[in-house]
C-alpha cells in the first residue's frame, strides 16, 4: 500500500503511531512533515510518500495481519502488529505465561519494531502492553495491547538456556522504565512523581518504581484471562498461587520454576536472578490474587 498527503484510513493511523505523532488516520501536512523527517534522517528519498521502501525501512507490517483489531470476551481490543516471519519461530504448545516489563519507553509500537530490527535474533514476546510517558506527557498508548507474534508463535523471551520453556511459553511485555533512583531511571531520564510508586521493602535493591498504571493492570488482568482460555493455562498456579502465600517475596527466584516444575503464570524474576521485571506492585499483587 502507498500512501501520500490526502490517504485516510486504518494503515494510516499506524504510520502516526509509528511516527509518534497524532493518530487520526488522516494523512495531512503534519504527516506529511514527519514522514519527510524520518525519510532523510534514515537516508532515503524524501518526497513525503510512504511507499515500499519506507515501508520496509520502518520496519512496519503492512499485511492483512497488521490491520486487524479483535476484542475479546472480556472487552479487551488487541491489535495484530506481527513481526516479520524471520524474526520469531513457529510451533509452540504453551504450558506457562510469563509477564515482563520493557525497562524503556511507551509506545508499544516502538518495542516492536525495535525487536523487528535488532541483530540479537528471534526475541520476542506475543504480546506488548503501552504504558504512560514516564515524563508525565503522553498517555496514548496506555493499556493498549498489540499482539507481535501469531499463536502458536515464540521467541527468546527468557534467557535462562532452558528451550523447552521458551517454546512452550506465552509472554507479555509491559513497557515500565522499572527502578528509580533519586527521581531518574536508568536512562537518566527523570520520572515525573505521580509516575513513581514507592514499595515498602525493597526490590532487587531499589525501593521506587515506575508504577504500573491501572489501565495497564487492567488490560494486563484482561489478556491474562484470554490466555488462559485459549491455552488451557491454569493462571492461578505459581505466582498468584505464591502472592497468597508470601506476598511480596512470591516474585523472588525459585529452582522450582526455572526446572519448569511449576506450569502457570510465572515472573521474569522467577527464573532470573539478575532480572527485576516485573515488580511487586500493590495494586498488580492484588489484581494477580483475584484472578
Amino acid at each position: 500500500m502507498i500512501l501520500r498527503k490526502g490517504s485516510k484510513g486504518n494503515e494510516v493511523k499506524i504510520l502516526q503511531e509509528f511516527l509518534d505523532i497524532q493518530a487520526d488516520g488522516i494523512f495531512g501536512s503534519g504527516t506529511e512533515r514527519a514522514v519527510k523527517k524520518w525519510q532523510s534522517d534514515n537516508g532515503l528519498t524524501v518526497d513525503g510518500i510512504v511507499g515500499p521502501a519506507t515501508w520496509n525501512a520502518m520496519g512496519i507490517a503492512t499485511t492483512d495481519n497488521s490491520e486487524l483489531t479483535y476484542t475479546t470476551e472480556s472487552g479487551l481490543q488487541i491489535k495484530r502488529f506481527y513481526l516479520d516471519k524471520d524474526e520469531y519461530f513457529t510451533g509452540s504448545n504453551p504450558e506457562y505465561l510469563f509477564i515482563h516489563h520493557t525497562a524503556g519507553w511507551h509506545n508499544p509500537y516502538k518495542t516492536i519494531k525495535n525487536w523487528n530490527n535488532d541483530t540479537r535474533g528471534s526475541v520476542a514476546t506475543e504480546f506488548v502492553i503501552g504504558g504512560q510517558s514516564i515524563k508525565g506527557d503522553d498517555d496514548r498508548y496506555d493499556g493498549k495491547v498489540l499482539q507481535a507474534l501469531p499463536p502458536g508463535g515464540w521467541g527468546w523471551h527468557l534467557g535462562t538456556g532452558r528451550s523447552h520453556m521458551h517454546k512452550h511459553s506465552v509472554g507479555i511485555e509491559v513497557n515500565n522504565f522499572g527502578w528509580v533512583d533519586n527521581g531518574r531511571t536508568w536512562a537518566n531520564v527523570r520520572a515525573d512523581r505521580m509516575q513513581v510508586t514507592t514499595l515498602p521493602q525493597s526490590f532487587r535493591g531499589h525501593t521506587d518504581w515506575h508504577k504500573y498504571s491501572n489501565d495497564q493492570i487492567e488490560s494486563l488482568r484482561k489478556l491474562i484471562l484470554f490466555i488462559a482460555e485459549r491455552d488451557s493455562i491454569d493462571v492461578r498456579e505459581g505466582l498468584p498461587k505464591w502472592i497468597r502465600e508470601k506476598g511480596a517475596a512470591a516474585f523472588e527466584y525459585s529452582q522450582d520454576a526455572i526446572n519448569g516444575k511449576v506450569k502457570g503464570l510465572l515472573n521474569h524474576t522467577n527464573v532470573r536472578t539478575d532480572k527485576s521485571d516485573m515488580f511487586p506492585q500493590q495494586e498488580l499483587m492484588d489484581m494477580l490474587v483475584s484472578l
